[in-house]
Order: structure tokens, then C-alpha cells, then sequence
């Protein structure tokens, strides 16, 4: 949850770092810091609270130097303190790191260096790592760091510099990302690509238990038991200008705009027509083992649970399979029956999601298939799983999930479909589904062009303290990200709940001055959600209706309207969610919330 950044090559780090601290903003943090190394001592800064206090500082200190690391810390070990923030120093002060992750026997081997002799300055476990690198030091920083981390259970994701060899970076992971950057006389790492974006696009990622060493321009990576790593840089998707605000006043917004453009990326090249049937070139080396399956687990977290949620009503409704969704926080607790023919499917955004990568390890132990659906190219689940399928939504920057969303929802929908044509789906009803999805795009921009009505409705509704967002079927797991999103970046209380359920508690809570959301598209579910609709106006709730196009009999059941374009009823859901994001956005920003940088959360979530 914490971020790196390193760089090394000609230009100004202070300036490379700072700009890479602001982009890994969102990922959650309490405190920051930076090491800029040149010929004499190395500088060091840290600050509490914003990135914004730390660049104050060096703006004003004016430190020389062309390579350095920075972090930003979320607290685990110790309190957001200026001590407690990384980079940390041996004793000499000579050796500067900064880690993501937990180191969990820190406190045997602190006791152990305390014995040698060695000054602690901090709380944490982290200033573990850079005594056993001080210990082990020899002349060669690679080796010493390689020493000091066979020794260190736990996870971590590093960069370490000496001021000997100031030119020189060591970065190491296992369990906690680091992506390396690579330029024209210039390198860089970073714990995520959105440091990396305006820089180059030719990146590394590095595995677990790896360790590289970079210098200007170039790199190399070896395992931790010394087995030399030949592995080529990659392209980055979505090119520098992905990590752009451009126009827009938050990256959130903007990712809402960008909606038509995923769905399209999620869509190019893998349309049969002519067969009724979807093409996913990522699952054919194990399309064998998935016509015999009979039964699929989706594990994930968060906005990804959301969407398995969506896909199991999917791939009920297209397959003979029988499905599951497991929050994956809980998945590998559980006594697991992993039956034969079993498909476990893991989802997520950044593909480094540590609840959902423990899902899917303990599935594969447990002998069952297991595919991903990931955003990130390079990222652990996507090397983990036996076969995926990528969503290339471009980089997210915001916080909440919106245009990863509702990719995800348009590979699960192809997922069904290219599993459905194997077994009793029609090519009709194939095509059918594969038509409407090719409408997509068209009919985002169309909701999207509306979102003057939505800011409206926002400016109307912000300060209610507390929502209910309802909907049936395909519909429910749209009103759970709904309130999900309304929380998360507008702090308003809010729960989604399968609207039968209503009556069964959460019909308590309504009144005047309790709004709520609820999801009537005209489908098979219409009449019995404008019946809780009733439950609700009867107890004198406000209730802001989500319909389809044209439908005029809902106007007169509800005090406000909001209509997106009519489709196939499995893909009203990718339509219906856009307001929705809109809506959540329009209130944080009128509240006067950091929407890109909502409090307490991150991006990534990288402890379990």
C-alpha cells in the first residue's frame, strides 16, 4: 500500500522523485521521504502527512544529485512519525533503503544486531533490513543486500543505494511489487507503473525472490539463489499520456470519460461473428481442461467482488456450470472441497492483490485450475494463474475503480459466452449477447454525455448522512458497487442490498431524510422492484429511480429519474453503473472530498 520510487541517470532526482511520490498518492500513505545521492553525504528528508510537505522541504534544501530513492510510508510498525518514515540508514549513514511490506521475525534480528552493536533510530521493521545489509556490506551492495534478505521472513519490496557507488540502485521484492523502468541513459523502479508512465515505456517486472541492480540505462536481474535472469523489458499499455489528467480536474473523472474506450480495448479482436462465439487467446492452452469443468469459483475483493458477484449471475444464466463468488479475504480459511473439474477464476484490478493472490495459491495446491483476470500486464496473478485473460483498461489512477470495473464486466460477460457456445448456448443467443456488447461503447457515451443531470441530482442529495441503493438480479451487485463507491470517495453511509431483502431489516432505516437508489431497468425483475419502490415512497423515503430509456411509468413512482439506453438485460448493468460513478463523484467533489485520494484507502492493496 506504501510506494517507491528510484531513479538514477542524468537529471535532477529530487524533481523524478517527488513527481513519482505524487503519482503513487493514491495508494494510501501518512508520511514520505527521500534520499538524493551525489559525491559527498547522501541527503535525506522526511516529512508527516502530505507528499506536499516532503517537496516543500527539498524545494527549500535544493539538494544536487542525479540518483536517489523516496517512499511513502501507511503505517504498520510505529506511528506516522518523521523518524519512523523511510528512507531508512545504517549506522554509518551511508546506506539508505526503502521497503514496502512486513518483515515478521524483524524482532529476533533486531535483537540480534543490538548484541553487534548497531543504533536504532525507529519503530519499525523495516530498519532491520538496512543493519543486515550494513553487516553483510563488503564492497559490493548487490551481494550485501542478497545476504541481508535470505535472512528476512516476510514480504518486501525494496531499493537500497550506497553512497560509494552513488549511480548504483539494488531492488528486490518478494510478495510486494517493483517494477523497473527503463530509458536512455536512465533507470528507474517504482512499486507501481504510474511512477514510471511519463518517463518510459519500457518496463520490468520483477518476480519474487528476484533482485536487480540498476545503473543508467541499463539493468540486470538475478534470483536470490544466484540463477541469472535473462528477461527483456516489456512495453507499457497505454503509453506515457495515460498517466495524464489532461483536461480534467481529477483522475477519476477522467477514468469515468474513458469508459467507451475500455470497453472497446476489452472487446478488439475477440468477436466472432460468424460463429456466435467469443475468442479469448489467453485461455486456449487450457481449453481442453475447461470443457470438462462443472465448476467455477470467482475469488476477489473489493470492486472485483462486485463483478464475480455480476458473473455468477452471468455464467448461470449462459453455462451449465455451477458458479460461486468467495471474497478471497476469506476463500483460503475456509475447509476447501475442491472437486474434480473445479475452475477457480481470480480477479483483480492491479493483479497484486495480496487476499486475492493467497486465494489462488491455495487453489492451486488444492489441484483446481486456476485462470485470471487482471488489468495489469506482468503482474504476479497474471504469472501465477494457469491461463488469463488481460482487460487492457490502460492505467487507473483513481483510487475507485470505475473504467477496470466495467472492463471486467465485459471479459466475464465473453468469459460466459465463449464457455455458453461450447455447451447448450445457441449461436442465437450468442450473438445476440456479442451484438449487444458491441453497442457498448456508443451507448456509455451517450449516459456520459448526460452527466450534467446526474451533477444535478449530486447537488440535490449530497448531504444526506446515509443511502440505500437496491436492485434485483444482474442489478443487485450494481447497487453494492454503487454505495461502495459513494463511501469510498464521498463518505457518505451507504449499503447495497438485494432489494427483496429490504423488508427484511434495512426498511427500518427509512425517512425523509433517507434517500435511496434504486435500479429499475425494464427486465424480468421491473415489477417487483417498483413494488419495494412502493414499500419505500409509502414511508415517505426519497427514491432517485435508474431506468431504461422511454420507460415514462416510473416517473410517477419516484421523486427523481435517471435513464440510460436500453440493452441486452445481461449488459444493462455496465450501463446502469455509470451514473452511479458519476453520481458518487459529484457528491465527494460538492462535499468538498479528495476524490482521487480518498482517506485511509489505496490503490493496491498489498497486505493481507
Amino acid at each position: 500500500m506504501c510506494g517507491i520510487v528510484a531513479y538514477t541517470g542524468s537529471r535532477n532526482a529530487g524533481e523524478v522523485l517527488i513527481e513519482g511520490l505524487r503519482r503513487l498518492e493514491y495508494r494510501g500513505y501518512d508520511s514520505a521521504g527521500a534520499a538524493i545521492l551525489n559525491s559527498g553525504p547522501p541527503y535525506v528528508a522526511r516529512a508527516v502527512g502530505k507528499v506536499a510537505n516532503l517537496e516543500r522541504r527539498v524545494r527549500e534544501d535544493k539538494p544536487l544529485g542525479t540518483a536517489g530513492i523516496a517512499h511513502t510510508r501507511w503505517a504498520t510498525h510505529g506511528k506516522p512519525t518523521e523518524p519512523n518514515a523511510h528512507p531508512h540508514a545504517d549506522c554509518t549513514g551511508r546506506i539508505l533503503l526503502v521497503h514496502n511490506g512486513i518483515i515478521e521475525n524483524y524482532q529476533p534480528l533486531k535483537k540480534k544486531l543490538l548484541a553487534l552493536g548497531h543504533v536504532f533510530h525507529s519503530e519499525t521493521d523495516t530498519e532491520v533490513l538496512v543493519h543486515l545489509v550494513e553487516s553483510a556490506y563488503a564492497g559490493d551492495l548487490e551481494a550485501a543486500v542478497q545476504k541481508a534478505l535470505l535472512q528476512a521472513q516476510g514480504t518486501f519490496g525494496i531499493a537500497v543505494v550506497h553512497a560509494d557507488n552513488p549511480a548504483r540502485i539494488v531492488a528486490a521484492r518478494r510478495g510486494s511489487p517493483i517494477v523497473l523502468g527503463i530509458g536512455k541513459d536512465e533507470s528507474l523502479a517504482a512499486s507501481d507503473v504510474a511512477a514510471l508512465a511519463q518517463h518510459t515505456d519500457q518496463v520490468v517486472y520483477l518476480e519474487d525472490n528476484e533482485i536487480a541492480c540498476l545503473e543508467p540505462g541499463q539493468f540486470r536481474i538475478k534470483t536470490l539463489d544466484n540463477r541469472a535472469v535473462d528477461r527483456e523489458p516489456t512495453l507499457l499499455e497505454g503509453g506515457r499520456e495515460a498517466a495524464e489528467r489532461g483536461d480534467f480536474p481529477h483522475y477519476m473523472l477522467k477514468e469515468i470519460f474513458e469508459q467507451p474506450e475500455a470497453v472497446e480495448n476489452a472487446l478488439r479482436g475477440r468477436l466472432n461473428h460468424s460463429e456466435g462465439v467469443a475468442k479469448l487467446g489467453g485461455l486456449e492452452s487450457v481449453f481442453d481442461r475447461l470443457l470438462q469443468a462443472r465448476h467455477l469459483i470467482i475469488v476477489s475483493c473489493g470492486t472485483s467482488y462486485y463483478a464475480g458477484l455480476f458473473a455468477r449471475y452471468v455464467f448461470e444464466a449462459l453455462t451449465d456450470l455451477t458458479v460461486e463468488t468467495e471474497l478471497a479475504s476469506e476463500f483460503r480459511y475456509r475447509k476447501l472441497n475442491i472437486r474434480q473439474n473445479t475452475v477457480v477464476l481470480a480477479i483483480s484490478q492491479s493483479g497484486e492483490t495480496a487476499d486475492t493472490l493467497a486465494a489462488l495459491r491455495e487453489a492451486k495446491r488444492k489441484g483446481a485450475l486456476v485462470l485470471g483476470l487482471v488489468n495489469v500486464v506482468g503482474s504476479t496473478i497474471a504469472r501465477e494463474t494457469h491461463a488469463g485473460v488481460y482487460s487492457h483498461a490502460g492505467i487507473e489512477i483513481g483510487v475507485a475503480s470505475t473504467k477496470s470495473f466495467t472492463s471486467q464486466l465485459t471479459i466475464l460477460v465473453l468469459m460466459a459466452v465463449l464457455l455458453g457456445r461450447s455447451r447448450d448456448l445457441s449461436y442465437e443467443q450468442g450473438e445476440r449477447v456479442l451484438r449487444a456488447l458491441e453497442l457498448l461503447p456508443e451507448q456509455i457515451r451517450e449516459i456520459l454525455a448526460g452527466a450534467a443531470r446526474v451533477r444535478e441530482l449530486a447537488d440535490k442529495y449530497c448531504q444526506a448522512g446515509h443511502f440505500l441503493y437496491i436492485g434485483r438480479k444482474y442489478h443487485y451487485p450494481i447497487a453494492l458497487e454503487g454505495a461502495l463507491k459513494l463511501k469510498e470517495i464521498a463518505y457518505i453511509h451507504a449499503e447495497g442490498y438485494a432489494a427483496g431483502e429490504m423488508k427484511h431489516g434495512p426498511i427500518a432505516l427509512i425517512s425523509p431524510t433517507f434517500p435511496t437508489i434504486a435500479l429499475a431497468p425494464e427486465d424480468g425483475s421491473y415489477e417487483k422492484v417498483i413494488a419495494n419502490i412502493q414499500e419505500i415512497r409509502a414511508r415517505e423515503g426519497p427514491v432517485i429511480g435508474v431506468t431504461t430509456h422511454g420507460n415514462s411509468r416510473l416517473h410517477s413512482q419516484v421523486d427523481d429519474v435517471i435513464e440510460v439506453p436500453s440493452s441486452h438485460e445481461i449488459l444493462t448493468p455496465l450501463l446502469s453503473v455509470v451514473p452511479l460513478q458519476l453520481f458518487a463523484y459529484y457528491c465527494a467533489v460538492l462535499r468538498g472530498c479528495d476524490v482521487d485520494r480518498p482517506r485511509n484507502l489505496a490503490k493496491s492493496v498489498t497486505v493481507e
